[in-house]
């Protein structure tokens, strides 16, 4: 039985099933992370030349060598045939970073303690944009909410959002209590969009344990954020088009144009790419990372909160197996003392804090 009464995963399942995806999605869109230069139509071109459209598994090898040569120095490790087991990155270190927390500090966790453990786990060079800004004024003695005013033009950038995910895993169907854990997360390093995208992001991992469809899960999420944000208004128009019927192509060339300027890096553009890959995916878990990572910016961050959501929905078991294999249950990662860890066993730790509530002195609960 699901957790929900009816057919279907159960919370363990989910669970394991929002790592997996996560890790598998930010597997699929690493190659080709840089949305200034790997655009829809680049990514698609890429595809057509190795001949693997429609995508159905992770990226091939590059078909010539001016594609070889624009992708990301990991690619090696990331491509069909030669993965063994995950890479390292930031869009999964934040969530092993989320687990340490909420073990350590429980629901009750401070802004200020988000800001200690980063200093003491995660490695300066392995953060980036508005992460990097509010390590750097942490470092340099400035508190909350100083550290992500101070000095830093990424405030509303998708930082945030991918360290959503842990709060939702933890808050299965409680979307507002996951939306409230990951805003004080946020904070640390957001503001405005910055925030509100990281609450919508947990609130749909959360909505998604118990909702029938996506689009319930989409729905959900949005009244956690203010229906006026900008944010908010651009999931809407996703969803609008997506119900005209319009194609998933005109779609997000219509919203592309609309969130012109803001770079491809901000929450705003990005949300409306995962909006679109989530919707015209419809559930169906490669569907719905294929789309994502092809919907181009910030592919792999894109593709990892896709894989979430999508793994949450369906459970692990219904995870082809072209996308769980080749990670080997192993995830590389810079948060000190977690490198090569099962991830199985972060699985199990997050269903402890699942079904227990986040709390310290976890080695006191059974197995």
């Amino acid at each position: 039985m699901g957790n929900d009464g009816t057919a279907g995963p159960d919370l363990a399942d989910r669970v394991l099933g929002g790592w997996l995806g996560r890790i598998a999605g930010n597997m699929l869109g690493k190659p080709v992370e840089r949305g200034d230069v790997w655009t829809r139509d680049r990514i698609d071109g890429y595809l057509r030349r190795a001949a693997a459209l429609p995508l159905t598994d992770y990226l091939p090898e590059p078909a010539d060598e001016s594609d070889a040569i624009a992708l990301r120095p990991e690619w090696r490790r990331c491509v069909r045939g030669r993965i063994h087991g995950s890479c390292r990155d930031d869009d999964v270190d934040y969530a092993i970073l989320g687990l340490d927390l909420l073990e350590t500090h429980g629901l009750g966790f401070s802004t200020e303690q988000v800001g200690e453990l980063w200093l003491l786990r995660l490695p300066y060079l392995q953060t980036f944009t508005a992460e990097r800004a509010a390590y750097r004024n942490l470092a340099n003695g400035l508190e909350p909410p100083l550290t992500a005013t101070h000095d830093n033009p990424c405030q509303e950038w998708i930082g945030a959002l991918i360290r959503a995910d842990i709060f939702g895993w933890t808050c299965p169907d409680a979307p507002h209590r996951a939306a409230a854990l990951a805003r004080r997360d946020a904070v640390l390093s957001h503001t405005g969009n910055g925030v509100y995208g990281a609450m919508w992001a947990a609130a749909l991992i959360s909505a998604a344990f118990t909702a029938p469809t996506v689009r319930q899960a989409i729905d959900s999420a949005l009244t956690v954020v203010p229906a006026s944000c900008r944010l908010a208004r651009t999931v809407r128009r996703v969803v609008s088009l997506h119900e005209t019927r319009m194609s998933w192509e005109d779609t997000l060339a219509t919203v592309s144009g609309e969130t012109a300027g803001l770079g491809w890096i901000h929450a705003v553009p990005n949300v409306a790419v995962l909006t679109a890959g989530l919707l015209y995916g419809d559930g169906d878990f490669t569907r719905t990372v294929a789309l994502t990572v092809r919907g181009g910016l910030d592919t792999d961050s894109n593709g990892a909160t896709a894989g979430s959501v999508a793994g949450v929905l369906t459970g692990a078991a219904a995870i082809p197996d072209q996308w769980k294999e080749p990670l080997e249950d192993t995830v590389r990662s810079a948060v000190f003392g977690f490198d090569r860890s099962r991830i199985s066993d972060l699985a199990k730790r997050t269903l402890r804090l699942a079904r227990t509530g986040p709390g310290p002195a976890l080695d006191t609960l059974p197995e």
